[in-house]
């Protein structure tokens, strides 16, 4: 697929690595030629210098015969105006735009052929911010990602001492649960996969991703480790976009408090949300966190823009006596080194985003795509099209199906009903199948799986 990106920064930078590694034909647009020099160094792509929405840079980067057009410049006129050029000049198929503000994204009607042509509008801090919400609504999950409207889940926790399974095999969770159905999809081991098997045995520390239906995800999680009590107090530093968002949909369910530098930012957040606590210094001033009590804080959020004052912050208020910090942190690099020390939780705001934008570019009919443990992993929902002999799934037990090395089917969505997946579960067309790959290097060979084969149609 030919793909131009606009923006060379966190989001396209991430986003030009994952698909050139797909063997795409990648082309980034940005105006810094020195992030142009170091991503043209480290990938097999294309760049070029100049303002993605000019129809002269466009035709340089190959608009005329592009696939798609990825526009995710820090602008979000120029993604707008990027993707309008793009439809009238060029009849580019697909324009996926990142559009940050609230005030274009609450008018129904403005993004479509007759106005502005965007086919796919992305918001990361709406998907960064719905990735937090679950992230409290499930106290002890390292990660939380929704199939099928919410149906099924799968979360990834740590297993720890003292946790029911812990030392146990993996077959013995239905002795535990007779009237839950779960499926473990990977199990990480000191940071290397593990193929889960009926008689693989959990250790302590394992991180383990389980699916289920939404209704019995508490039950799985309590056999994983001790259940955590729900958290009531919470405290985020950084009042921007994230933090405003975060707040305005926990905060009729929980004690929220904003600290934020900016005193115009506090007077406009004070008016704007309705009970949560506004604070204007710095989440960094020991005396503001020991005067709002930041010992009896069930979760410290840092969701500024700044790497080194959230990590800071975090690692302040964890010592100070927060049950529980989260961070977010820009820059990847970052992501490993401080999750799982003081830091409980690292959020890369790229890694949640980029599953958005695979969604889109994958083959096959894919409902959406999960970033798992920093993007070494992914969780694809796709729907099953076709019969029996015009598709390689379809009409098959899931025993039965030749899945490429280090990929599992978790479940199968079928209507409303959820089906852990089994050797014997059947797949039916229109089906929607939640696979986990540890190895991504196969991704290709799990999307052909899905691809309905000439006598469909």
């Amino acid at each position: 697929m030919k793909i131009i990106i606009l923006g060379a920064g966190q989001v396209g930078g991430t986003l030009a690595e994952h698909l050139a590694s797909e063997a795409n034909d990648i082309t980034v647009v940005d105006t810094d030629g020195d992030r142009l020099r170091d991503l043209g160094d480290r990938l097999d792509i294309r760049t070029v210098q100049g303002r993605g929405s000019f129809p002269t840079v466009l035709r340089q980067a190959g608009a005329d015969d592009a696939d798609m057009l990825v526009a995710v410049t820090n602008s979000d006129e120029i993604n707008m105006i990027a993707c309008q050029v793009a439809y009238t000049l060029f009849h580019t198929p697909t324009k996926i735009a990142r559009v940050r503000e609230a005030a274009y994204l609450t008018r129904s009607g403005l993004f479509d052929n007759e106005a502005i042509p965007v086919d796919v509008l992305i918001s990361p801090e709406q998907v960064v911010t719905n990735y937090i919400k679950r992230l409290i609504e499930y106290p002890g999950a390292l990660q939380v990602i929704d199939f099928a409207e919410g149906k099924a889940q799968l979360v990834a926790v740590k297993a720890y001492y003292g946790g029911p399974l812990v030392g146990q095999q993996l077959r013995q969770l239905r002795e535990h649960m007779p009237n839950v159905d779960t499926r473990v999809a990977a199990i990480f081991r000191r940071n290397r996969p593990i193929m889960p098997k009926g008689d693989t045995v959990i250790e302590a520390d394992d991180e383990v991703f389980f699916i289920a239906a939404k209704a019995h995800i508490r039950a799985v999680m309590s056999e994983m480790r001790r259940l955590e009590d729900s958290y009531k107090k919470i405290v985020i530093a950084g009042g921007g976009h994230i933090g405003e968002r975060l707040a305005e949909a926990i905060e009729s369910r929980y004690q929220v408090k904003i600290i934020e530098m900016n005193p115009a930012r506090c007077r406009y957040l004070s008016e704007t949300l309705d009970s949560t606590i506004v604070l204007q210094g710095s989440a960094s001033d020991r005396d503001l966190l020991v005067e709002e009590n930041i010992n009896d804080a069930d979760i410290f959020l840092a969701l500024t823009n700044d790497d080194e004052a959230n990590i800071m912050s975090s690692l302040l208020a964890k010592r100070m006596g927060a049950r529980k910090v989260m961070t977010i942190i820009n820059n990847p690099a970052y992501v490993d080194l401080v999750q799982g020390g003081d830091i409980d939780i690292a959020i890369s705001p790229q890694l949640a985003t980029i599953g958005t934008l695979l969604t889109h570019v994958r083959r096959g009919d894919i409902e959406s795509v999960h970033s798992l443990r920093r993007g070494a992993a992914e969780a694809i929902e796709m729907i099953a099209h076709g019969d029996a002999k015009s598709s390689k799934v379809v009409g098959r037990e899931i025993g039965k199906i030749s899945l490429p090395p280090g990929t599992t089917i978790g479940a199968v969505i079928r209507d409303e009903e959820v089906l852990i997946a089994h050797d014997n579960t059947m797949i039916q067309s229109g089906d929607h199948v939640i696979l986990f790959l540890v190895d991504k290097k196969y991704i290709r060979d799990a999307e052909s799986l899905f691809q309905v084969g000439l006598t469909f149609f």
